[in-house]
């Protein structure tokens, strides 16, 4: 994990110079981009591991970037910004980001978050087939794939790994920290807008009615419950 490859898009030379310095210490391979436009032309030449990317941008700004990005790949996308409201967060993470720091950060935070970014937890690799139909969806795990009316419905990995833990405790309340840190990463537990994000994304996708969810339920201020129908989960 050490040796993955990460991406640093900052028009901050001083900042970029810290991080490579940071990064390369601890076995990282670093390259950087000073703005979204040369940030697009080296992740769709070089494919990096994991990107750092701000905001603030010249030109294509960072949640411009982000968007890009997200449409053609899975790459995790930690945001690094001076903004630090939850709307900025939110925001950051409707535009196809995984994981938000403010600025100043600490360097051993981010290193756990980068690690935990780069980690695929060996909880989502499913042996069985699991497919579950609800109301002309249909979701396969196994495949990784969501069909609407015969049509594709695209989840990003994170989408995906909420959704299968939270059927595979289907009719549980599952607490927001217990989400945070199977999905994310030990390191984490007290994002929730983080899963008030996803599961929002989530109830487009899959829900008839995403205003009035019959599958993906809230339990206030304790975590979120799959209602799983009789007879719609097929194991092949």
């Amino acid at each position: 994990m050490n040796n993955a490859k990460i991406l640093i898009v900052d028009d901050d030379l001083a900042f970029r110079m810290t991080m490579r310095n940071a990064l390369g210490l601890r076995g990282f391979t670093v390259d950087e981009a000073d703005s979204g436009e040369t940030a697009l032309e080296k992740i769709r030449n070089d494919r990096p591991d994991l990107i750092l990317l701000d905001i603030n941008l010249p030109g294509l700004n960072g949640l411009e970037c982000c968007r890009e990005i997200r449409a053609g790949m899975e790459t995790p996308i930690v945001v690094l910004s001076v903004r630090g409201e939850p709307r900025d967060k939110i925001q950051a993470l409707n535009s196809g980001a995984d994981d938000y720091l403010t600025k100043p950060f600490n360097l051993e935070e981010l290193i756990a978050r980068l690690r935990a970014n780069l980690r695929r937890v060996s909880h989502f690799q499913m042996d069985e087939r699991k497919v579950i139909t609800l109301d002309g969806v249909q979701i396969d795990f196994k495949a990784r794939t969501v069909k609407a009316r015969d049509k594709n419905v695209q989840l990003t990995r994170k989408e995906f790994e909420l959704l299968w833990y939270l059927v595979a405790n289907a009719g549980e309340v599952v607490p927001h920290r217990k989400l945070l840190q199977v999905v994310w990463g030990p390191d984490y537990g007290d994002e929730a807008e983080y899963l008030r994000v996803f599961v929002n994304h989530l109830r487009k996708k899959i829900e008839p009615n995403p205003s009035a969810p019959r599958y993906i339920i809230t339990a206030l201020g304790m975590g979120y419950r799959f209602e799983l129908p009789p007879g719609a989960l097929t194991t092949h």
